[in-house]
């Protein structure tokens, strides 16, 4: 691999703003998979989703190959886990990061984003669309310092995204991903490449109303969403990128796509199995242990087959998000499970606990 500027390390260089993360064995979710489960815990990251490596990667490549590093000023049009990493990565190293975002964005974001260290935050337009335009039009093409930070869609995001991979002692037999544009499974694919891991499975999740990944797949072209419906919001990519199609249509992966009450499930299961808090489009990765979900897919697994899960985050969870989820789909019959030792089983709605 020919060595470039960015790989040529300097006392003076940038640090690296996102952290390694620890993979842990859970036992509850090894018990419902019927497989060793280990969770790559990525809601670790400072901005709380894995689009700390990517971003993070691309906006201290863009310092270590800029002759005015100290004048860069970035800027992104992503009201979500984008935003809050490109803002949350460039404060960590001393530059601003303005981010563009639609009206329609939360407040909770919103804050988030401002109590990150955004230098200014700008809502403009009913949709991305709008707000992405007004940010190249207006802002960027003003700034001869300005860097454009794309959500997913560049090489240093995914790899940035690799480093989970390289962060890997053993070699799994599966690697479990939700897909948006493709951001993290690119890295993933990339990363499992370059560890000679080629052969691994690899379980490209997505929901029913955001699978933009699973429609190009079908039709063997990139097809767009007319919108997105599904409530894992952070998965509304109406189109995945190219290079997500390309490593996509590799023999190692499964597209998979469940539905918003199963992403639901994988959140507050997760929660009562694990403790852990996670917005839809991480759960429903989560979502595949539970009732013969993951067997069924890959029927070779068995109680020595280690398969990892990239928790992928997320900072649009809030405990009464959680509780809703709970209470709109908690009572999906289908979602029953009959593993009286997995401790979700007790607490679900539909569970034990309750009589059922």
């Amino acid at each position: 691999m020919t060595r470039t500027k960015t790989d040529l390390m300097t006392p003076d260089s940038p640090p690296k703003p996102w952290i390694s993360t620890p993979l842990v064995e859970s036992s509850a979710l090894s018990r419902a998979a019927g497989c060793r489960i280990f969770l790559k815990l990525e809601n670790l990251q400072p901005s709380c989703s894995f689009k700390s490596r990517g971003i993070g990667n691309l906006i201290r490549r863009a310092l270590l190959n800029s002759p005015a590093p100290e004048k860069t000023h970035f800027y992104c049009s992503s009201g979500g886990n984008a935003g809050l990493a490109c803002v949350t990565a460039a404060h960590s190293l001393g530059r601003p990061a303005t981010v563009v975002v639609p009206l329609t964005t939360k407040p909770l974001m919103v804050a988030k984003i401002k109590t990150a260290g955004a230098s200014e935050v700008i809502q403009h337009g009913v949709s991305w669309v709008e707000a992405d335009k007004f940010l190249r039009e207006e802002l960027l093409a003003k700034d001869a310092d300005g860097v454009y930070v794309p959500p997913f869609d560049h090489q240093d995001v995914w790899d940035g995204a690799a480093t989970i991979i390289e962060e890997m002692s053993e070699k799994p037999d599966a690697v479990v991903c939700s897909v948006g544009g493709g951001g993290l499974f690119c890295g993933l694919q990339l990363g499992l490449e370059r560890r000679g891991w080629g052969d691994v499975n690899l379980l490209a999740l997505e929901t029913e109303g955001a699978q933009s990944l699973a429609a190009s797949l079908k039709e063997g072209e990139l097809v767009t969403l007319k919108e997105i419906t599904s409530i894992a919001t952070s998965l509304g990519a109406k189109t995945v990128a190219k290079k997500t199609l390309e490593l996509g249509e590799r023999k190692n992966v499964r597209s998979v796509v469940l539905s918003d009450p199963e992403a639901a499930m994988g959140c507050w299961r997760l929660a009562d199995d694990e403790r852990l808090m996670v917005e839809p489009a991480c759960g429903v990765n989560v979502a595949l242990c539970y009732d013969g979900r993951l067997k069924k897919l890959l029927p070779h697994l068995n109680e020595e087959s280690k398969v990892v899960i990239v928790i992928c985050g997320g900072s649009n969870v809030t405990l009464k998000s959680l509780c809703d989820l709970r209470e709109n789909y908690g009572n999906a019959e289908r979602l029953a499970t009959n593993d009286n030792d997995v401790p979700s089983t007790h607490s679900a709605p539909n569970g034990k606990s309750n009589g059922h």
